[in-house]
Protein backbone atom coordinates (compact mmCIF):
# COMPACT_ATOMS: atom_id res chain seq x y z
CA UNK A 1 0.00 0.00 0.00
CA UNK A 2 1.56 3.49 -1.15
CA UNK A 3 1.81 6.27 1.20
CA UNK A 4 -1.23 8.38 -0.55
CA UNK A 5 -3.24 5.41 -0.74
CA UNK A 6 -3.15 4.89 3.06
CA UNK A 7 -3.56 8.29 3.69
CA UNK A 8 -6.73 8.45 1.61
CA UNK A 9 -8.33 5.86 3.21
CA UNK A 10 -7.96 7.42 6.82
CA UNK A 11 -9.54 10.12 5.92
CA UNK A 12 -12.93 8.08 4.20
CA UNK A 13 -15.40 7.56 6.57
CA UNK A 14 -18.09 4.46 6.51
CA UNK A 15 -21.70 5.92 6.98
CA UNK A 16 -24.25 3.18 6.99
CA UNK A 17 -27.55 3.20 5.23
CA UNK A 18 -27.09 6.45 3.57
CA UNK A 19 -28.58 7.26 0.87
CA UNK A 20 -30.77 4.49 1.92
CA UNK A 21 -31.17 1.05 3.74
CA UNK A 22 -28.54 -0.87 2.74
CA UNK A 23 -25.80 1.06 1.11
CA UNK A 24 -22.17 1.81 2.77
CA UNK A 25 -21.74 5.51 1.48
CA UNK A 26 -18.03 6.25 1.38
CA UNK A 27 -17.89 9.84 2.69
CA UNK A 28 -15.08 11.97 1.24
CA UNK A 29 -15.68 14.97 3.75
CA UNK A 30 -12.62 14.57 6.23
CA UNK A 31 -10.55 14.17 3.59
CA UNK A 32 -11.72 17.24 1.70
CA UNK A 33 -11.33 18.66 5.57
CA UNK A 34 -7.36 17.72 5.98
CA UNK A 35 -5.65 20.22 3.72
CA UNK A 36 -2.57 18.03 3.23
CA UNK A 37 -5.27 15.30 1.87
CA UNK A 38 -7.01 17.20 -0.34
CA UNK A 39 -3.85 18.92 -1.88
CA UNK A 40 -2.41 15.57 -2.64
CA UNK A 41 -5.09 14.25 -3.94
CA UNK A 42 -5.46 16.88 -6.56
CA UNK A 43 -1.41 16.84 -7.01
CA UNK A 44 -2.07 13.15 -8.48
CA UNK A 45 -5.10 14.12 -10.18
CA UNK A 46 -3.48 16.84 -12.11
CA UNK A 47 -0.17 15.03 -12.69
CA UNK A 48 -2.25 12.52 -14.63
CA UNK A 49 -3.92 15.40 -16.67
CA UNK A 50 -0.21 17.22 -16.94
CA UNK A 51 2.54 15.03 -18.22
CA UNK A 52 3.55 12.57 -20.91
CA UNK A 53 4.43 9.31 -19.67
CA UNK A 54 3.75 5.91 -19.27
CA UNK A 55 1.69 6.55 -15.94
CA UNK A 56 0.08 9.84 -17.19
CA UNK A 57 -3.08 10.11 -20.32
CA UNK A 58 -1.04 12.87 -21.15
CA UNK A 59 -1.90 17.03 -21.74
CA UNK A 60 -5.59 17.05 -21.78
CA UNK A 61 -7.54 20.62 -22.58
CA UNK A 62 -10.81 20.32 -20.45
CA UNK A 63 -11.25 18.48 -16.90
CA UNK A 64 -15.03 17.39 -16.80
CA UNK A 65 -16.41 17.45 -13.34
CA UNK A 66 -19.61 15.27 -12.44
CA UNK A 67 -21.55 16.45 -9.88
CA UNK A 68 -21.98 16.85 -7.38
CA UNK A 69 -18.60 15.61 -5.41
CA UNK A 70 -16.61 15.70 -8.97
CA UNK A 71 -16.57 19.14 -8.91
CA UNK A 72 -14.90 19.24 -5.61
CA UNK A 73 -11.80 17.11 -7.22
CA UNK A 74 -12.28 18.46 -10.98
CA UNK A 75 -12.09 21.99 -10.29
CA UNK A 76 -9.03 22.39 -8.28
CA UNK A 77 -7.17 19.91 -10.98
CA UNK A 78 -8.00 22.00 -13.66
CA UNK A 79 -6.76 24.78 -12.38
CA UNK A 80 -3.23 23.16 -11.32
CA UNK A 81 -3.08 21.84 -15.29
CA UNK A 82 -4.06 25.38 -16.27
CA UNK A 83 -7.15 23.85 -18.25
CA UNK A 84 -10.76 24.49 -18.55
CA UNK A 85 -13.22 22.90 -16.19
CA UNK A 86 -16.61 21.75 -17.57
CA UNK A 87 -19.22 20.61 -15.41
CA UNK A 88 -21.32 17.60 -15.92
CA UNK A 89 -24.75 18.56 -14.07
CA UNK A 90 -28.14 16.82 -13.24
CA UNK A 91 -31.07 17.15 -15.83
CA UNK A 92 -32.15 20.66 -15.64
CA UNK A 93 -29.01 22.51 -13.69
CA UNK A 94 -27.33 24.07 -17.08
CA UNK A 95 -28.78 27.41 -18.64
CA UNK A 96 -28.00 26.93 -22.17
CA UNK A 97 -28.47 24.46 -24.59
CA UNK A 98 -27.16 20.72 -23.77
CA UNK A 99 -26.54 17.25 -23.98
CA UNK A 100 -27.92 14.62 -21.90
CA UNK A 101 -27.98 10.95 -21.25
CA UNK A 102 -29.81 8.80 -19.22
CA UNK A 103 -28.02 6.22 -16.34
CA UNK A 104 -28.74 3.91 -14.15
CA UNK A 105 -26.60 3.60 -10.66
CA UNK A 106 -26.55 1.90 -8.25
CA UNK A 107 -29.52 3.03 -6.29
CA UNK A 108 -31.69 4.13 -8.81
CA UNK A 109 -31.80 6.21 -12.33
CA UNK A 110 -30.50 9.66 -13.57
CA UNK A 111 -29.90 11.73 -16.21
CA UNK A 112 -26.93 13.92 -16.62
CA UNK A 113 -26.25 17.04 -19.03
CA UNK A 114 -23.55 19.01 -20.64
CA UNK A 115 -23.55 22.51 -22.39
CA UNK A 116 -23.85 21.18 -25.98
CA UNK A 117 -20.59 24.09 -26.94
CA UNK A 118 -18.63 23.33 -23.60
CA UNK A 119 -15.32 21.67 -26.06
CA UNK A 120 -14.01 23.01 -29.05
CA UNK A 121 -13.90 20.06 -31.68
CA UNK A 122 -11.06 17.22 -30.40
CA UNK A 123 -10.38 18.43 -27.34
CA UNK A 124 -8.75 15.85 -25.04
CA UNK A 125 -10.91 15.40 -21.95
CA UNK A 126 -10.11 14.12 -18.21
CA UNK A 127 -12.94 13.31 -16.74
CA UNK A 128 -12.81 13.58 -12.81
CA UNK A 129 -15.25 11.86 -10.00
CA UNK A 130 -14.98 10.64 -6.47
CA UNK A 131 -16.18 8.09 -6.42
CA UNK A 132 -16.72 4.58 -9.26
CA UNK A 133 -19.39 2.46 -8.07
CA UNK A 134 -21.65 1.03 -11.09
CA UNK A 135 -19.85 3.10 -13.83
CA UNK A 136 -23.25 4.69 -15.02
CA UNK A 137 -22.55 7.93 -14.33
CA UNK A 138 -19.00 7.44 -15.88
CA UNK A 139 -20.67 5.80 -19.40
CA UNK A 140 -22.76 8.61 -19.58
CA UNK A 141 -20.34 11.56 -19.06
CA UNK A 142 -18.14 9.50 -21.54
CA UNK A 143 -21.19 9.38 -24.21
CA UNK A 144 -21.93 13.25 -23.31
CA UNK A 145 -18.13 13.87 -23.74
CA UNK A 146 -18.43 12.26 -27.53
CA UNK A 147 -21.17 13.33 -28.42
CA UNK A 148 -19.84 17.36 -28.38
CA UNK A 149 -16.71 16.37 -30.29
CA UNK A 150 -14.95 16.41 -27.65
CA UNK A 151 -11.83 13.00 -27.11
CA UNK A 152 -12.41 11.12 -23.74
CA UNK A 153 -8.44 10.37 -22.81
CA UNK A 154 -9.24 9.03 -19.24
CA UNK A 155 -11.80 8.74 -16.20
CA UNK A 156 -10.11 9.25 -13.02
CA UNK A 157 -11.65 8.54 -9.84
CA UNK A 158 -10.55 9.19 -6.12
CA UNK A 159 -12.13 5.42 -5.41
CA UNK A 160 -13.50 2.58 -6.74
CA UNK A 161 -15.88 0.41 -5.46
CA UNK A 162 -14.27 -2.87 -7.05
CA UNK A 163 -17.06 -5.26 -5.76
CA UNK A 164 -19.97 -3.22 -8.26
CA UNK A 165 -17.77 -3.44 -11.40
CA UNK A 166 -18.03 0.13 -12.76
CA UNK A 167 -14.70 -0.61 -14.19
CA UNK A 168 -17.08 -3.21 -17.25
CA UNK A 169 -18.82 -0.38 -18.23
CA UNK A 170 -16.37 1.57 -19.34
CA UNK A 171 -13.94 -0.76 -21.45
CA UNK A 172 -11.99 0.81 -23.77
CA UNK A 173 -11.36 3.89 -21.48
CA UNK A 174 -8.51 4.39 -19.53
CA UNK A 175 -9.54 4.15 -15.88
CA UNK A 176 -7.37 5.50 -13.18
CA UNK A 177 -8.41 4.90 -9.10
CA UNK A 178 -6.43 6.21 -6.42
CA UNK A 179 -7.44 3.79 -4.27
CA UNK A 180 -9.63 0.82 -5.10
CA UNK A 181 -11.76 -1.17 -2.50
Amino acid sequence: MTELTSLILSRIRDVYDYPQPGVLFKDITPLLADPVAFAAVVDELARWATADSADTVGMVDKVVGIEARGFILAAPVACQAGVGFVPVRKKGKLPAETLSAAYDLEYGSATVEVHRDAFAPGDRVLIVDDVLATGGTAQATVELVGRAGAEVVGVAVLMELAFLKGRDRLEGVDLRSLVIV
